[in-house]
Formats: structure tokens, sequence, C-alpha cells
């Protein structure tokens, strides 16, 4: 879950979908609710959550799938670091596989 500190209330949700695969990669996902996006809430979340993955034994990698439509996923994907890797099944995907720099 994704909780406003201000309000104390549940904005949205992120979280792993699925268990790391062989090679070490983990896929993330997130949503925020409509009246809260545009925040940096998506960002901070999901800054933190990737953060903590690539210090798990055995995790070397982060992915994420977005619409091509989905402009503020891209550009919060784009701000913690991710690179696209192309267009698969009608989704964006992007990697991203060192940890971001400390954005403080």
């Amino acid at each position: 879950m994704i909780v406003e500190r201000e309000s104390r209330t549940v904005i949205g949700d992120i979280g792993f979908i699925g268990p790391p695969g062989d090679e070490g990669t983990v896929e993330i996902g997130f949503s925020v609710i409509p009246d809260r996006r545009g925040r940096g809430y998506a960002t901070e979340a999901a800054r933190a959550l990737v953060d903590w993955a690539l210090r798990q034994p055995g995790v070397g990698s982060v992915v994420a799938g977005c619409d091509n439509e989905n402009v503020p996923s891209i550009r919060t994907l784009e701000r913690i670091g991710f690179v696209c890797l192309g267009e698969r099944d009608g989704q964006l995907r992007w990697r991203l596989e060192t940890a971001p720099p400390d954005q403080g």
C-alpha cells in the first residue's frame, strides 16, 4: 500500500509481480488513485521499493511495464533511472540493473 502521511489514507499500491526469476530479475507494478497523482507519490514509493530490491541477495535487476500512453508512469520510471527496452505485447518494457543514485 502507498499511504499518504498527512491524511493517513491509502492512495495507491505498489509491489512485486511474482517472485524473482531465475536470472535474478524482479518485476514491479504500481498505481496511485487519480486525485493523488502528480504529487510524486509513485516516484517516492517506486524508488524505495527498487532500492530495497536491489539490495537483496540474488537480485540483479528490476523490470516494469506500462502502456505506451501512460505518460505519468513513463516519467516515473525515467526519474528512477529505468531504461526503456522497447515494446512487447502492447506495453513498453523497462529495466534497471544497478542501484539508482541517491536523489535526496
